[in-house]
Parts: C-alpha cells; structure tokens; sequence
C-alpha cells in the first residue's frame, strides 16, 4: 500500500518567522490546515524530585498538498 504523501508538518525554526514558514510551504505546494504550538520542557531538580519547567514552545504547521 503506497504511503500518503499529501500530508506534512512545518515547524516554525529558531531564526524564522510564522510568515517566512507560510511562505516555505507555499513554495512547496503546501496550505496550512491546523497550527498547533508544542511546549518544550526542561528537567530540573528541586528539593530532591524532578520537575518539568516549561522553558520554550515550538509552533508547527500540519499542511496538504495543494
């Protein structure tokens, strides 16, 4: 069975703006269809346990082949 390739993920990179990832995909034939913003986490030990801090998020674009 053939692997569907109309579907990809576009991550906004760390020197680029949501404009210049929209225009990536463009170029690509791709339109954005659901934005989702992921956080990222630092471990850290406090008083003995490890916690989860929040430090960042990282907005990805799930696009389609136009």
């Amino acid at each position: 069975m053939p692997k569907n390739n109309n579907k990809k993920r576009f991550e906004v990179q760390e020197h680029e703006t949501i404009g210049q990832c929209l225009d990536r995909m463009k170029k690509e034939g791709y339109l954005p269809v659901r934005r989702a913003e992921e956080p990222i986490f630092r471990e850290e030990t406090k008083n003995g346990e490890k916690v989860m801090e929040p430090v960042s998020k990282r907005i990805v674009f799930h696009a389609v082949k136009e």
